[in-house]
């Protein structure tokens, strides 16, 4: 029989938690000598490069092959920039250019700047095929809404960042586009037919898959008809059913958070760690929230514990938990065939300038005032850097700036300041939130109005408006670009 100490070991190799500051706390390092398989790195990590370099050295030192896991998707989501805003533009942006050498490219160069940073796992590139203007989570992070151009440009981040030496992982399995539930909050569900899942969302699973995909990432999601209640990452009919025997996929299944409320809000982590393992999952990611409460060393031990009694018990059989560790062990001994590739973000601008969509006419806007209704990021894309109004108040000395949040009495107020001038709104995702979409709307009845859309680029339309630009996100790279559309630099 398996002695406790040598489940333990095994149950640990499985998980990926993480740590708050920007070193490694003792009980982080002691956990990584005992054999755990690795740690998932936030922005809160990351001071800045040579700091994050030497951080990861130190968890090198304490366990030479750790997985050490990091978001960086690019455009909204990443952890590198956070100050300043990614100089690449993300995955909306590259789909409406659709080049897939330019999305080779620019994952290649962000892979590049993870390796030199000592990362070896990427969370990236999102899969999601965003069939739902009105998605919280995905949007500007999804490639588009046809398959077929999703699936093309996975298959190219893929190819890019895996080219450059980091093991790339596919999200957000069977896929998060089509719902308008965050799952860090609850439980989305995609109510279609199979058939509709096979024809829509599996569709760049299956060909990231044929492209050699080191990981892929389970997500949150019920899907009826497939994972009857449960979300798909504690589902063994996804995860192991459609996953592993429909598709082909023999490489590493990463969770998503399981801190996150679609995964193990009605059961607790470690019970939802086990059954994430049990469904067929490999790696187990804890998430960036749970260590904000204190050192993770004490879930991380009751985790482990509950993988032990699960063994034990039968209900989670040795045989799996073995071969979990055997794929995780499998890609901690990858290397891809490593070019000489360095990073190259003027590839960035150069990808934002082609993405910029820009429908009407834009009036002088040298006087203009300026409108960025503030929103909250969702927690996937955290407290990052976004936005035109910094670079266009440098740019326009005699511009007004003002901040809102789309209160009912904005509208007045706001026409009252502009006084006859032109106004730019800058903001996110205006279609999500009916506040916002009136304040447009109320504005352009007043004045001459130009939209700037840094989010999702929905079908709606406000009515009324001089122009309305859609940057396809709102990174550092894509601010640049539509300051040049704004200001008729190009």
């Amino acid at each position: 029989m398996t002695q406790r100490s040598e489940l333990r070991t095994l149950a640990l190799r499985t998980l990926i938690p993480g740590f708050t500051g920007t070193s490694a706390p003792p009980w982080a390092l002691d956990l990584l000598a005992e054999g755990l398989g690795g740690y998932c790195l936030f922005a809160y990590n990351i001071a800045e490069a040579r700091q994050l370099t030497e951080l990861n050295a130190s968890l090198r030192q304490a366990s030479p092959d750790a997985i050490i896991a990091i978001d960086e998707e690019g455009g909204d989501v990443t952890r590198l920039h956070t100050a300043t805003g990614s100089p690449y533009p993300g995955n909306a942006a590259l789909g409406a250019v659709d080049d897939p050498e330019l999305t080779a490219a620019i994952h290649q160069s962000i892979g590049s700047e993870l390796v030199q940073a000592g990362l070896n796992l990427n969370f990236a590139p999102a899969v999601d095929v965003n069939v739902e203007d009105d998605n919280p989570v995905i949007g500007t992070r999804s490639f588009g809404r046809d398959p077929q151009v999703v699936a093309r440009h996975a298959v190219a981040a893929v190819t890019g960042l895996q080219r450059a030496g980091i093991a790339a992982c596919a999200k957000h399995f069977p896929g998060h586009g089509a719902t308008a539930v965050d799952s860090h909050l609850a439980v989305p569900t995609v109510d279609v037919p199979l058939n509709v899942l096979r024809e829509r969302e599996l569709v760049p699973f299956a060909a990231v898959i044929a492209a050699g995909v080191q990981v892929i990432m389970s997500g949150h999601i019920r899907v009826p008809e497939l994972t009857g209640e449960d979300p798909s990452t504690l589902s063994a009919a996804a995860m192991t059913g459609l996953l592993r025997d429909d598709l082909g996929f023999d490489g590493v299944i990463v969770t998503d958070a399981m801190e996150m409320q679609g995964a193990s809000g009605a059961l607790g982590l470690p019970e939802a760690v086990v059954q994430a393992l049990i469904a067929g999952c490999d790696l187990v990611c804890t998430g960036g929230e749970t260590q904000k409460a204190g050192p993770m060393v004490g879930a991380i031990n009751a985790i482990a514990d509950a993988i032990c009694d699960a063994v034990t018990d039968g209900r989670l059989p040795l045989s799996r938990l073995e071969a979990a560790v055997a794929r995780g062990d499998a890609l901690r001994a990858w290397q891809a065939e490593r070019s000489d590739s360095t990073a190259n973000r003027s590839l960035g601008l150069t990808a934002a300038r082609r993405a910029m969509q820009l429908e009407g006419e834009l009036p002088d806007l040298s006087s203009a005032l300026i409108v960025q209704i503030d929103s909250p990021a969702n927690i996937a894309v955290g407290d990052s850097a976004w936005g035109v109004t910094p670079l266009l108040a440098k740019r326009l000395p005699e511009a007004e700036i003002r901040h809102t949040l789309a209160e009912p009495q904005s509208a007045a107020e706001l026409t009252a300041i502009a006084a006859g001038r032109p106004i730019v709104v800058v903001a996110r995702d205006t279609h999500r939130r009916e506040s916002a979409r009136k304040l447009v709307t109320d504005l352009a009845a007043a004045a001459p109005v130009v939209l700037v859309e840094m989010g999702w680029p929905a079908v709606w339309r406000p009515e009324g408006v001089t122009g309305y630009l859609a940057t396809y996100g709102a990174a550092s790279a894509n601010a640049h670009a539509a300051v040049e559309v704004l200001l008729a630099e190009r």
